[in-house]
């Protein structure tokens, strides 16, 4: 009895158990840090890229203005945006400056699950239509079993980040 009283009372490898509990939920954290400091990464580089092919295309120094021409410039100007033609979508629609209506419900993205791609709106519209672009990019993310991605992830395995972009035909 007295052998099992000094065994209850040792405090070796407290540190030990400490590591144990304290490990997994550090790791979940710092995975977490990381997969959303990519998926953020990669949203300001496609808002930039976007950005950037509108105000090429308000100057008309884009040239085709066709879906691949658009969508080419985009990834041109994504730096770090991986298989860029092959994850993006672009919508483009004039607005209707009487009633104001938006591109109507959520971005179409590629869906991984199916060879063919999606049919979109492409409309360069004419002098002074207002014209609103709408791109969406989908993405795998970096740590696919992380508690980040269980929460992002769609059907297809990836995750999609959207742009949009409005800007007026000049004359």
């Amino acid at each position: 009895m007295a052998k099992l009283k000094a065994l209850l009372r040792k405090e070796d490898g407290s540190a030990t158990i400490e590591f144990v509990i304290l490990f997994p939920a550090l790791m979940t954290l710092f995975l977490m840090v990381v997969e959303t400091g990519v998926l953020m990464t990669r949203g300001v580089m496609l808002d930039r890229a976007v950005d950037i092919s509108m105000r090429q295309l308000r100057l008309g120094t884009l040239n085709p203005m066709t879906p691949d021409g658009l969508r080419t410039a985009i990834c041109s100007n994504a730096v770090i945006i991986p298989d860029c033609p092959n994850i993006l979508t672009v919508e483009l629609r004039p607005i209707s400056t009487a009633t104001w209506t938006p591109l109507g419900g959520a971005a179409t993205c590629i869906n991984r699950d199916e060879e063919i791609d999606p049919v979109l709106d492409f409309i360069p519209g004419v002098t002074n239509d207002m014209m609103l672009v709408r791109v969406c990019a989908k993405f795998d993310p970096f740590f696919p079993s992380g508690a980040l991605a269980s929460q992002i992830v769609t059907d297809d395995g990836g995750y999609a980040l959207v742009a949009m972009s409005a800007y007026v035909n000049e004359p």
